[in-house]
């Protein structure tokens, strides 16, 4: 009696069709290497993409059901396929609260932005020409941003480049949201590549008509006992700037950088920032100072690998043009 292999197999077939092996006395048919790999592959869906990245957004299992509008027991099942099929395991279930393994952290950003692709693929209102999506938390490219802009419309019009304001560490990069990103500081994010562009001085904002606003320049002792606001979301000033004993004893967190304008022109707190801020946003009731003892800020060009748009490198060379950028030892 001859069983069909897993793949309903039933006979021999020319050249690369499984060969039959015998286990029990009946003969079996294996596919071929080729044949099983296609199979693996194909079993994998965005669902298990989608699945995996509400996990690893919501915590528990329960909430992401609930996102899904499925039950638990399917979510379960869905992530232990993909991590079967990954050979890792992605999310620690050590804890009630879920959290993301060294492999899952890598493999978050490869994720959502395939499930991106996929939903602008799908998007019938996006079948014409393909746009590069460039994200940025605050300032885009201070004093180059239309240089950029303008530069980009002559050499490739036929490729929109599309500016989007995100609040978010990696300004929606590691969501799938923008193709490349403009990013200021360190980027340790697994899966980003960056090309650092230039440095911007740093600069106090302070609230206009006060003793701090009437001073040349500040240093970061000047603005240590004033309370200072933080943008925790996407700015990148911390504490950590100042020495351990000269750090502000009080701070105001907020979300976005227009709650954090807004604190400062009130007089609440001071701030620190960039040369974009001043050159970028100008806000009435803020003074910026050159803050003398503080390191500038890197900006660099951000994007994920593999890159989601094939115009990532004219972006990259276009930018390097823009600030004048000089690879190291170049004449």
């Amino acid at each position: 009696m001859t069983r069909a292999g897993h793949l309903g197999v039933t006979g021999p077939g020319p050249a690369g069709d499984p060969v039959p092996h015998t286990r029990g006395g009946d003969e079996i048919r294996t596919a071929p290497a080729r044949t099983r790999l296609c199979f693996r592959r194909m079993t994998m869906e965005l669902r298990h993409l989608r699945c995996f990245l509400a996990i690893a957004e919501e915590g528990t299992l329960t909430r992401a059901a609930t996102r899904l509008d499925l039950t638990q027991p399917v979510v379960s099942r869905t992530l232990r396929q993909l991590e079967d099929h990954l050979g890792v395991r992605l999310i620690d279930r050590s804890t009630h609260y879920l959290g993301l393994t060294a492999a899952g952290h890598a493999f978050q950003i490869r994720a959502a932005s395939a499930v991106a692709a996929a939903d602008a693929a799908f998007d019938p209102g996006r079948l014409g020409a393909w746009p590069l999506r460039l994200g940025h938390a605050w300032f885009a490219f201070g004093e180059f941003t239309v240089s950029l802009l303008r530069s980009w419309m002559q050499e490739h019009p036929d490729v929109p480049l599309e500016l989007r304001r995100i609040e978010d560490r990696t300004a929606g990069l590691s969501r799938g949201e923008v193709d490349a990103a403009l990013l200021r500081g360190p980027v340790t994010t697994p899966g980003i590549r960056t090309e650092p562009l230039m440095t911007e001085p740093r600069l106090a904002a302070v609230p206009a008509g006060t003793p701090l606003a009437a001073r040349a320049r500040l240093t970061l002792g000047d603005l240590a006992g004033y309370p200072m606001v933080l943008n925790t979301v996407s700015g990148t000033a911390t504490t950590d700037l100042w020495p351990a004993g000269l750090r502000p004893e009080t701070t105001i967190e907020v979300a976005n950088t227009d709650d954090w304008l807004a604190a400062i022109a009130a007089g609440k707190a001071v701030g620190v920032t960039t040369t974009a801020t001043a050159s970028v946003h100008p806000y009435p009731g803020i003074a910026y100072l050159p803050l003398a003892d503080a390191a500038g800020l890197t900006v660099s060009l951000a994007w994920t690998h593999p890159p989601t748009h094939p115009a990532i490198a004219k972006l990259v060379t276009l930018a390097r043009e823009v600030v004048g950028y000089r690879l190291p030892g170049a004449t």
